[in-house]
Order: C-alpha cells, then sequence, then structure tokens
C-alpha cells in the first residue's frame, strides 16, 4: 500500500513538472551589448527558455564576423514555496563575434523547435562606433584576453593619474533644445547632455530660477545610464543628465543662461603603496572636484497669432474636453454640479478654466480645480477637472449651451476649439417658508421690494426733543476722525512704499547683519567637527555678502563680477584680492588634505576679518 501512494506521489510530481514545462510559453531572447567599438570582440547569446529544444538555426550576422561558436549550455532550477511547485529551465546559444567596421548592425534571427512548434527571436541592432580615438585603459592591454562583452561603457573610461590635466574635450556638458524657434507659451525640451572620458563618480548642477520661462524638471526614474557614442572623432561615454521643460512667458530673444555642474573625477594616486593601502583598508584612488560650465540656449519666441478667440483659455498644445451635470434635475435651491475635464498636452498648469455660459438667476460659484499631469517632453500630459457649483433660485426648464475651449495648436499654427455637449436643467419649485426670501421666485422678491414693508415689533425707542444730531459734537466728530485716521494711513504707506522702493539699499545695510549669521552658525559646525556643513555655510557667508552688498542676482554671481563690482565701488585692489583668496581657500580646503580642525580655523578667521574689513572699506564711500 505504502509503495502504491509512493508511486501515486513520485507520478503527479512528474506530471506536474511536465504540464508547468508544457503550459510555460516558449521565448527566445537575445543578450547583446547595444554598443560596440570597431573591432572589438563581443557576445551575443540567444536564450530559450525551456530545455526541450529539438533544433536551432540562425540566420548569417550581416557585416559581423563570427569568430566561435554557437556554445551551448543548459540551466535549470526547481522549488516550491507554500507547496505551489515552480521549476524553470533553459538552453543559450553562445557566438563570439568580431565588429569589423562602423555602422548600425541587425542581429540575425533565430528559430527553435519545440514540441512541434517553432519559435522565433526578434532581431535587435548593434551599434558600432569607430576606433577612433579611445580612452587609454588600465590593468590589461584590449583585445587579449576574453572578449568584452561584460564590458561596460564605465569600464572603458580612462583612469587619469594625480596631476594630469583634464582638458575642455575630455569632459563636457552639451546642450540641446528641442525647438528654437517657438511660440509663446509653447513646451520646449531643453536636454543637459554628458560627455566624459574620465571616470566620473557623480555630479551635481541644477538650473537655477529664470526670468521668462515657466521651468518643470522632468523627474528620471531610474539612475542615469552611461552609453557609448562616437562625437568628434573620438568614442565617449554619455549620459543624459538632466532634462527640463520650459514654457516661454515673453516674446523676443530669450536666453537660458549657462548652468554650473560639478563633476566629481576618480584619479589615481601612485604614489600611494597598493600594498600599504590594501592592508589599512584604503585605496589609490582619489576625488578631484572639477567645475563645468554648460553653454548658454537662445530662444526665439513669437507672439501668438492676432487677433485671439474671444474665448482663449491661455492654452497652447493639444487639447479635448467632455462635460457632465449631476443632477439635470433638480429642485429650486438645490445645487448642481458641471464637471468639465481637460485632456491633453501643453501648457496645462497656466491655462484658465473654460467659460461657462449659465442661465439668468443661477448663482455660480468659483471653479474648483484638481490637476492629473506628468510632465513629459511635449509639457504636462494629462487632465485638469474643473467642477463648477451652482444653484437655481426658480423653477423651470433651462438650457445650458455648448461648453467651449479654445486653445492655440502650434503645429497646425492656428487656433481651435473643443466642445462639449449642452444640457437641459429641469428645475422644479422649491420649498419656501417664513419670511426668508430664499424660496421666493424672481417676480415674487421684485414684488416684496415694493410693496408694503413688514411691521417691526419691540420697545419703541424715544428721543428728547432739543437732541438733535445735527451740528453736535458727535457730528463733527465722525467727519474729523476719519479724516485723521486717512492722513495717518497716507502717512504710513508713504514711508512703506519709499522703504520698499529701495530694496537694494536695505539688502546692503543687512548685508553684513546676514554674514554674522551665517558665520555664527559656521562656527559652530566648526565645534561640531562638520566639515563639509561648515565650508557650505562659510561659503553661503562670503557669497551672500557681496550679493547682498552689491545687488548682485544670483544668476550673475561669480569672481569676475565681484572684482569688478567691487572696483567699481573703489575699493582697495588689495582687500578686493583677500576676499577673492578667501572664496579660493573655501573651495580648496572642503579637498585639501592636513588637519581638519586647524584648516577650518584659518578659513573661519580668513573669511570673519575680509567681511568684516570689506564692510568697514565699503561704508567711507
Amino acid at each position: 500500500m505504502k509503495n502504491k501512494l509512493r508511486y501515486k506521489s513520485l507520478f503527479l510530481l512528474i506530471a506536474l513538472l511536465t504540464s508547468v514545462s508544457v503550459w510555460a510559453q516558449v521565448k527566445v531572447s537575445v543578450q547583446a551589448p547595444s554598443e560596440v567599438i570597431e573591432g572589438d570582440k563581443f557576445r551575443v547569446s540567444y536564450v530559450v527558455n525551456t530545455s526541450n529544444v529539438s533544433d536551432f538555426r540562425i540566420g548569417a550576422f550581416k557585416g559581423l564576423t563570427v569568430l566561435y561558436g554557437p556554445s551551448q549550455s543548459t540551466s535549470s532550477s526547481f522549488s516550491m514555496v507554500n507547496g505551489k511547485t515552480t521549476s524553470s529551465s533553459s538552453v543559450t546559444y553562445t557566438y563570439t563575434v568580431m565588429a569589423d567596421k562602423a555602422g548600425t548592425y541587425r542581429l540575425p534571427q533565430a528559430t527553435v523547435a519545440s514540441e512541434g512548434e517553432n519559435y522565433q527571436s526578434g532581431t535587435p541592432t548593434i551599434q558600432v562606433l569607430p576606433g577612433g580615438s579611445r580612452p587609454a585603459q588600465s590593468g590589461q592591454s584590449r583585445g587579449q584576453g576574453q572578449p568584452h562583452a561584460s564590458t561596460s561603457p564605465a569600464d572603458r573610461m580612462h583612469t587619469a593619474e594625480v596631476g594630469e590635466r583634464i582638458g575642455g574635450k575630455d569632459l563636457f556638458i552639451a546642450v540641446t533644445a528641442s525647438k528654437k524657434r517657438v511660440f509663446e507659451q509653447e513646451a520646449v525640451l531643453i536636454t543637459y547632455k554628458l560627455y566624459t572620458l574620465v571616470n566620473v563618480s557623480e555630479m551635481t548642477g541644477k538650473m537655477p530660477e529664470l526670468d521668462g520661462f515657466h521651468v518643470q524638471e522632468i523627474d528620471r526614474q531610474r539612475q542615469p545610464e552611461l552609453k557609448m557614442e562616437h562625437y568628434n572623432g573620438r568614442n565617449y561615454g554619455t549620459v543624459v543628465w538632466s532634462q527640463y521643460v520650459v514654457f516661454p512667458q515673453h516674446t523676443g530673444t530669450l536666453t537660458i543662461p549657462p548652468i554650473k555642474f560639478e563633476a566629481i573625477v576618480v584619479q589615481q594616486d601612485r604614489s600611494i603603496d597598493p600594498f600599504e593601502a590594501f592592508f589599512n583598508g584604503g585605496s589609490t584612488m582619489v576625488q578631484v572636484k572639477k567645475v563645468i560650465m554648460s553653454p548658454a540656449v537662445t530662444l526665439q519666441v513669437d507672439p501668438l497669432p492676432q487677433p485671439k478667440p474671444a474665448n482663449f483659455s491661455g492654452a497652447v498644445g493639444k487639447f479635448d474636453i467632455r462635460a457632465s451635470l449631476t443632477p439635470q434635475s433638480l429642485k429650486a435651491n438645490d445645487a448642481t454640479t458641471l464637471r468639465v475635464v481637460v485632456n491633453g498636452t501643453g501648457n496645462m498648469k497656466l491655462m484658465k478654466a473654460p467659460e461657462v455660459k449659465w442661465p439668468k438667476d443661477f448663482e455660480i460659484y468659483d471653479p474648483k480645480a484638481e490637476t492629473n499631469t506628468r510632465i513629459g517632453v511635449n509639457g504636462n500630459s494629462g487632465t485638469v477637472t474643473y467642477d463648477y457649483i451652482a444653484v437655481p433660485r426658480h423653477q423651470g426648464k433651462f438650457e445650458l449651451p455648448a461648453i467651449e475651449f479654445a486653445y492655440f495648436d502650434p503645429v497646425a499654427r492656428e487656433y481651435k476649439t473643443a466642445r462639449a455637449e449642452g444640457f437641459t436643467i429641469d428645475v422644479a419649485k422649491g420649498k419656501s417658508g417664513g419670511t426668508s426670501s430664499a424660496g421666493l421666485s424672481k417676480e415674487e422678491v421684485e414684488l416684496l421690494n415694493s410693496d408694503i414693508r413688514y411691521i417691526k415689533s419691540g420697545e419703541p425707542h424715544y428721543q428728547k426733543a432739543d437732541s438733535t444730531f445735527l451740528g453736535s459734537a458727535r457730528y463733527w466728530a465722525c467727519y474729523a476722525v476719519p479724516l485723521l485716521l486717512m492722513l495717518a494711513l497716507l502717512l504710513i504707506f508713504r514711508r512703506q512704499a519709499a522703504a520698499n522702493a529701495d530694496v537694494a539699499r536695505r539688502r546692503g545695510r543687512k548685508a553684513n547683519k546676514a554674514a554674522a549669521r551665517r558665520l555664527k552658525t559656521a562656527r559652530r559646525l566648526m565645534e561640531r567637527k562638520e566639515a563639509n556643513a561648515f565650508y557650505e555655510e562659510t561659503m553661503k557667508a562670503l557669497w551672500g555678502y557681496v550679493a547682498d552688498k552689491l545687488s548682485i542676482p544670483v544668476s550673475q554671481l561669480n569672481k569676475d563680477n565681484v572684482r569688478e563690482r567691487l572696483t567699481e565701488r573703489a575699493a582697495d585692489p588689495a582687500l578686493i584680492d583677500r576676499f577673492i583668496r578667501a572664496l579660493d581657500d573655501c573651495e580648496f580646503a572642503r579637498f585639501a588634505p592636513g588637519d581638519p580642525g586647524e584648516t577650518m580655523d584659518k578659513v573661519y578667521a580668513s573669511a570673519e576679518a575680509v567681511i568684516n574689513e570689506m564692510e568697514s572699506e565699503l561704508k567711507k564711500k
């Protein structure tokens, strides 16, 4: 009996595994690098997600040379979790291929036979880049040993030695605009792309606030992926670092200024003994900061065509609308809700709500907007829902005309109108009661206004015959008090307006106090040995002082502008040099070797002294 049960269990297990194998959809996938360099060896693998393969055929590798293959390997796995059994098996056919000539090549299609059925793979493409000038490789020589199928673009980057100059052709940012000539409010995609021949571990940089633009950054969910690209005769590692969608708010020639990026480049210090570094838990690699400035971008912004439609919403893009009314049958003084949904792509965060022509004698409330959009390369895509609440005040049948939404289509270069159907509103007579006119019809309200007044109830109020208000002290006080209040308010407003008109002078007067507060914070950070935060706060104190004192916008804040403006204020040239040197010392000290405590003391003392002396110097001018 036990043997029979054992055989039955074994039979069920085999049947289960067989059913899992049969039910699984057979797929043939291709694994290969997307970019290779001319002369490289690389692997192309065709993976079949079942081991039950009776035949494997493949076309010719056009433009590529097969050095070896196919080599066949099989893998399988089996697991049982919470009584649920899963199994998988696969067969991989691998070719070793060489890229002979630059260009784009399509890999051949593979056909496999399984259980009497044929299954085919896709035919992905491979970009073969010219040999050109490639980064030198550290470690073993390229072209020998194993092919580079698993070599990532990051592994191809050159590891420079300490002291080696990194030029503008080794590491730079390229900027592209999806359009150079656009209409006002039209979406423009600005892309910042990093080109590098050296190892970059991290980079920071963000677009500042821009005058004349509404800016939205595209959220990049995944970590930036490095790819190879042939540019100006060299093979660079490239990555799209950031993308912004800008909506011009003015017409004419508008410029997006350069952005300052700070990259951390990994370099090798050969003066460090690798054995000593290994046993001491260190490394022979050091990090060096490199500042990169992106180019400026100029856009020509054209005005929207005239004349604009009377109901133009300010929307630029492509849109449609739909509407619903709930309820359509109601009683007077009850509320109904009109929901208008605008769907499309464009400047959805900047457009106005559609105009609704309600029947007369409806009490209307401002619409409530709910936005559900995401930013993409063509602007905001999604929906904006507007809820209009209206209250009819008397009974009858009313027609709500079709809702129109006028927008400008920059592709068609013309105004278009999206329409939603109108509605018939059936209003029954509402409840009325008491002396309130809320439940009365329009005609009844007008009659009440011209009819006999209501009888006033309550105790009467008597007044002495000789007590007149006209000409009394209270009478003249009613004139004098408001007049005095008006004069006092006028004086206060004039003083406030004069103070607000000279914002730059107020900032200049408070510049030293603001810098002192930041230095006080920096001192506390220094006492807690928080070096990075200390240097950042000290830099804010120095830059903030000159920005406030000299009224320099943040977008124009650099050392050359600071030197020029201080010279215009006739500051001592030696003091100007000391101020610029304090900025340089603060930047350098963050990465300089040595005792952090002693370095922070020197930087703090230098910054405090030069700010105080500069304040005394500028007060004399």
